[in-house]
């Protein structure tokens, strides 16, 4: 009898936690930050940004990761964020920073799991995730998608480990 009365109070405690997912709601981008071997680490500036096919010019910022609340000295943590130089250079100077819902601080190495919006329109893209690390490498990672079709994955040699897009 105590094992049934467990179990329906799992079934209750366990619906109202599950989410009913929209196809929009469950696109995302998995992004890895690798370990790397050197003696002093820095913590990389990221950005992920969409591009449509054909590139008209304008791309969609997703996530720029960053140290937002510099400490001491006079320079704002964005300075650096002209190393992350193809993000730059395609709109990311026109950016107002911190950008809610978007900015972010460095990470940490591991997996990081980041939604896509929810108001993508249909239609084929480029997924790019850039990197560049103080004392350290710069790196570009770029996955065709097509949305809501088929998402992708690629992979970094340095800065950057696997990055997997999922468009479902």
């Amino acid at each position: 009898m105590r094992h049934a009365k467990f179990a329906l109070l799992t079934g209750a405690l366990v619906a109202p936690v599950t989410p009913l997912a929209s196809p929009a709601s469950a696109a995302s981008v998995t992004v890895t930050l690798p370990r790397v071997p050197v003696a002093e680490y820095k913590k990389p500036y990221v950005a992920g940004w969409l591009e449509p096919v054909g590139g008209n010019g304008q791309i969609r910022s997703v996530f720029v990761w960053y140290e937002v609340a510099k400490r001491g000295g006079n320079e704002a943590g964005t300075k650096w964020l002209t190393d992350l130089r193809s993000w730059w250079r395609k709109g990311g100077r026109s950016m107002r920073l911190p950008a809610d819902g978007i900015s972010g601080a460095t990470r940490s190495p591991g997996t990081y799991t980041i939604p896509l919006p929810k108001d993508l329109a249909p239609g084929n893209y480029v997924f790019n995730v850039e990197a560049a690390r103080e004392h350290g490498g710069r790196e570009l990672v770029s996955v065709p998608i097509t949305v809501p079709k088929s998402g992708g994955r690629a992979s970094g040699k340095t800065e950057l480990g696997a990055v997997t897009v999922s468009t479902r």
